[in-house]
């Protein structure tokens, strides 16, 4: 496993993330055991919501820690202010101020090392936002913070206030990234840095030092080549349906076949080409992988050792025509 360091936490934060969205409230033993097999394989950093499960998910990755007595030895990352039903806009202080509060509860702690708005709302004044996340990290509550699908734009915007406030600024984000490009958003609100689409906000982010937790870097199972130009109206399930239409378009499909070429050359699995993609792509960049089963654990973290160079990267990307010997 790697590991890297982000200011305002004082542990290594691994750059490969345990997802919790399969964790369910009536399966703690299994919940245990998915979590037992990840940690064991160097998996140290979790990413959950306050909305996952309806609380849920926290609630089991915190009675997993709890119970293991790791509390010192794991970051969590989790994220706030999600629109729900009746409430399509919660990127509001009082919302933010009432997610984190039931999240410490549910997770069994008093602080969180990463938090991150889940959404933006880009007509809201970025300062009041700015000033509530200070609030926390002055209070002890949080350690780093950022946002979670907010464009670079708004991060800049955030960061100009904080500096001409004297506050903490954003120092991560949360974007999609993979091989893929996402094409169309698989959910209300999503932003991407794949592909040229993502480029500036990658320049930016490089620039001012920030680290980026990136999410779907498999682009919801599209790059693990279980999905072909002639079996996509087989696939009935949401987790199934739902990246076909994100990211199975022949632009994509053209990517997939690279990385399916170099995963044979390098005897990895496609899935474990494309975790490389990202982890290879900058040494700032993690990776939020969802690990359903125990033995997937050991797959992925195996993808962090796999190194791609500059010219491996480009041609994946579709930057350049020969593949690199």
């Amino acid at each position: 496993m790697k590991y890297s360091t982000i200011p305002g936490i004082d542990k290594p934060v691994a750059r490969l993330l345990q997802g919790t969205v399969m964790l369910s409230a009536n399966n703690r033993d299994d919940n245990f055991r998915l979590l037992d097999a990840c940690f064991e394989k160097g998996f140290t950093a979790f990413d959950s919501a306050h909305g996952y499960g309806a609380g849920a998910c926290e609630t089991e990755l915190g009675a997993w820690i709890t119970s293991r007595g790791l509390r010192d030895q794991v970051v969590i990352l989790t994220k706030c202010a999600h629109p729900y039903q009746g409430e399509p806009d919660r990127v509001r202080p009082d919302y933010i101020r009432s997610d984190l509060q039931e999240s410490l509860e549910r997770l069994q702690t008093d602080y969180i090392e990463l938090y991150l708005l889940h959404r933006d709302s880009r007509g809201y004044p970025v300062g009041e936002i700015v000033d509530v996340l200070n609030e926390f990290k002055n209070a002890g509550q949080i350690g780093a913070f950022g946002g979670s699908n907010w464009l670079g734009d708004r991060v800049k915007a955030a960061n100009d206030y904080a500096a001409a406030k004297g506050k903490t600024p954003f120092t991560v984000s949360s974007p999609q990234f993979s091989v893929a490009e996402m094409i169309k958003p698989p959910w209300y609100g999503c932003t991407s840095v794949s592909g040229a689409q993502g480029e500036a906000d990658r320049a930016y982010y490089d620039e001012n030092e920030m680290s980026l937790f990136t999410w779907s870097s498999l682009a919801g199972g599209f790059m693990t080549g279980k999905f072909t130009r002639d079996n996509l109206d087989s696939f009935e399930s949401y987790w199934d349906t739902n990246p076909i239409g994100a990211y199975a378009y022949e632009s994509n499909f053209q990517r997939l076949d690279r990385v399916l070429e170099l995963a044979a050359d390098k005897g990895a699995s496609p899935a474990q080409i494309s975790v490389a993609y990202v982890l290879s792509s900058n040494p700032r960049y993690h990776a939020i992988v969802a690990n359903w089963k125990g033995a997937e654990a050991a797959i992925n973290a195996a993808a962090a050792d796999i190194e791609l160079s500059p010219a491996e990267i480009a041609w994946l990307e579709m930057k350049t025509e020969e593949k690199p010997a």
